[in-house]
């Protein structure tokens, strides 16, 4: 059964929301080398840690609708996920990208309008070129 492997928050200003995390849940952030990406470790045992990324445009404003948390679901066969979100009456959110040594990694957007994302494992994803 697919289940949830990685969750990313975007911000505005990710120094901000670092210690946010880190002051009401204890989460342990780093940054990924040069890239403007943290990854973020919410513990030992069960469940599942997460990134942390600068937001690309505006953020929500204050009467927006409830924003949340990307979930990344791992699953065996990307394209074969995003054939069942097409099928299941979801779209694309973002096209299938490697993330280097990683795997491949594609958002889509489900009925509601909500994005999640799906992760195939690959060592071997390449870098984006």
């Amino acid at each position: 059964m697919p289940r949830p492997v990685h969750f990313e928050i975007h911000a505005s200003e990710p120094e901000r929301a670092v210690a946010f995390y880190t002051t009401v849940f204890g989460w342990k952030f780093d940054r990924w080398g040069e890239v403007p990406y943290w990854v973020i470790s919410t513990g030992d045992g069960d469940g599942i840690d997460g990134g942390l990324v600068p937001r690309v445009g505006p953020p929500p404003g204050d009467s927006a609708p409830v924003h949340g948390f990307v979930n990344t679901v791992e699953v065996p066969d990307l394209d074969a996920a995003l054939a069942s979100v097409a099928d299941a009456g979801g779209t694309l959110a973002l096209p299938k990208n490697p993330v280097p040594g990683v795997g491949w990694l594609a958002y889509g957007k489900d009925t509601e309008g909500n994005i999640f994302g799906m992760l195939q494992p690959d060592e071997n994803a390449p870098a984006p070129g």
